[in-house]
């Protein structure tokens, strides 16, 4: 297994071309390298197909990424990524309390952040820069990918994808021009489109020219002939004088790079995900019938509400997602679970892969709640806390501590903050008192971390003797406990296993939500899900209780005769989940 850990993957970087602009930014740095990453398996859903299962990771891309490669460089056929906008907004969920009358809906309904999209520059384009260079190793050599943006980040974006994938692997600038009710902008036009690049690993690609129906003016200019068939008398192009066109052997309509054909997705329609940002499922379907055929492999790791996998499940392609967020991997799972019923109870000549597996890189568990995640660490690893420093977190041991960010694996561009608060005539002063001695011992906490970070900090701190020390929460302290937060009373009454209460705190701790329309303990809970036969590593539902909108779970199961450990998983309104064994 240690061999595993330790495994790296090299990149080839694409020449400089003389003559032809590349982006530059404050702190660039080259991505030559990384390494492989360990994947836990946590749930299955239905069978495999053809010995293939679909794969959902949480998980900061880059790791689920640098996973992949060991298994699936160069065999994904389409990519579709709908990443951060750099749009300067945080982006909310609506939280309704299940069970609540409209009239009430103002007192038990609240906001919770999914995630945000405020970055600086630099921060920005080394993020993006970085994954692309992952996504063109993952790209087959017939493989096509799509980069959906907006005006915030497109022209940036555009020369990032000319220098990885190469300029003459541009195939199209899709303009995606959708309805929308416009308002009066300060001084400019209204914003109404959004961008897709599309580019791919060489010239010999995977495409199939898609069509929409003619336009009723189209459709005007044929007449009946005496059958009944609409014609048109038309120009031949190629032989000269006069052709006749049937209507009926005329494909469709061409689809150009202008799409105004496809509306955004409309707040109460049944496919709307109660997420944000969530695109249309027609829009993603163009983009995988274009650049795939069925049994060709989809990925898409800004996942969202899984609107890439659940079209690439109904049109008979396999598929590969991820994010980082744990409300985006609820949401897909539940998703998922819905199409596969509906297409595993149709007649299907073509093959449809239904089932999936859900997996973990890195554990994640540890902050189900990212805003107590400091308090969490820090009392669990025992550091006395520094409450006003904006420098140290608190002192373990002597040393100074610095916890990095936990949502994500810790980058050389973390230690930036770190760098520019350090006590320098401090340390100057330390230097000259002893010249051999280190002027700080230091620990940076985190949660995964980029190969070479202890030595990239040394680096920048090189006028000084520095003590560094990486504390990898995930690899070091792979044993440590954090408290969790919810608990539930689960109970075998005769063949029947009852959930008795339930009570999710991070949940019932929401100033906005009012207790007083809480009447029961199902009105929080968005899905049941239980293992009549947990094996004590991989839970695979049989049981799976995931009520329409406003609609309670059941909360009274029947218990098959056959089983044995249960394990029953209940997810809450905030996609936090609590997973409790009954024997």
């Amino acid at each position: 297994m240690s061999e595993v850990k330790q495994l790296t993957f090299e990149f080839a970087q694409r020449p400089t071309i003389k003559g032809f602009p590349e982006l530059r930014w404050t702190g660039k740095r080259p991505y030559k390298s990384t390494q492989y990453y360990p994947a836990q398996l946590r749930e299955t859903y239905g069978e495999d197909q053809n010995g293939w299962m679909n794969k959902i990771f949480w998980g900061d891309n880059l790791q689920v990424m640098s996973h992949l490669l060991k298994e699936y460089r160069g065999q994904i056929d389409l990519i579709y990524i709908d990443p951060p906008f750099d749009s300067k907004a945080d982006y909310k969920k609506k939280i309704d309390v299940k069970g609540v009358g409209k009239a009430e809906s103002d007192s038990s309904t609240f906001e919770e952040k999914q995630y945000g999209d405020i970055w600086t520059n630099d921060e920005y384009l080394q993020f993006m820069y970085e994954r692309l260079i992952l996504l063109r190793e993952l790209l087959s050599e017939r493989g096509s990918i799509y980069l959906h943006c907006d005006w915030h980040r497109s022209a940036y974006l555009r020369l990032l994808l000319d220098e990885v994938f190469g300029a003459n692997n541009f195939r199209n600038e899709i303009v995606w021009s959708y309805f929308g009710f416009k308002r009066a902008t300060s001084k400019k036009f209204p914003q109404k489109h959004d961008v897709i690049y599309s580019y791919t690993k060489s010239p010999d690609y995977i495409w199939n020219v898609q069509y929409k129906p003619h336009s009723p003016e189209y459709i005007k200019r044929f007449k009946k002939d005496a059958n009944g068939r609409l014609y048109r008398d038309d120009v031949n192009p190629t032989g000269g004088g006069t052709r006749i066109i049937y209507l009926d052997e005329v494909e469709g309509d061409i689809v150009d790079s202008v799409w105004t054909d496809i509306p955004p997705v409309n707040p109460v329609a049944k496919a709307r995900q109660n997420y944000p940002t969530q695109k249309p499922e027609a829009l993603i379907e163009r983009i995988i019938k274009s650049s795939t055929n069925p049994g060709d492999l989809v990925f898409d790791c800004f996942m969202g509400s899984g609107t890439t996998q659940a079209v690439a499940m109904k049109l008979g392609r396999r598929f590969i997602g991820a994010d980082i967020n744990l409300g985006a991997i609820q949401t897909t799972t539940k998703r998922l679970v819905g199409v596969a019923n509906e297409l595993n109870t149709q007649m299907q000549e073509e093959t449809k892969y239904t089932g999936f597996e859900v997996y973990n890189v890195n554990n994640y568990d540890f902050f189900r709640n990212p805003v107590e995640a400091r308090d969490l660490l820090i009392q669990a690893l025992e550091i006395q806390p520094f409450p006003q420093s904006n420098v140290w977190d608190g002192e373990l041991d002597g040393r100074m501590v610095k916890i990095m960010p936990v949502n994500r694996i810790a980058t050389k561009a973390d230690l930036k903050e770190l760098l520019a608060n350090l006590p320098y005539a401090t340390y100057e002063k330390r230097k000259e008192e002893n010249p051999n001695q280190p002027v700080e011992h230091m620990t940076i906490v985190c949660m995964g971390h980029e190969p070479d970070l202890k030595g990239s900090l040394e680096q920048e701190l090189s006028n000084y003797k520095v003590d560094v020390q990486i504390l990898d929460v995930l690899r070091d302290k792979a044993d440590l406990q954090l408290k969790r937060d919810s608990e539930a009373e689960i109970v075998r009454e005769g063949n029947k296993l009852v959930i008795r209460e339930f009570f999710p705190m991070n949940l019932m701790q929401k100033p906005s939500l009012q207790k007083k329309y809480v009447e029961e303990w199902r009105q929080l809970v968005d899905s049941v899900m239980i293992d009549w036969n947990y094996d004590g590593a991989v839970m695979q539902p049989r049981t799976i209780d995931i009520p329409e909108k406003n609609e309670l779970v059941k909360g009274v199961y029947d218990i098959p005769e056959d089983a044995g450990t249960i394990k029953v998983k209940i997810t809450d309104l905030l996609s936090e989940s609590l997973e409790v064994e009954v024997r």
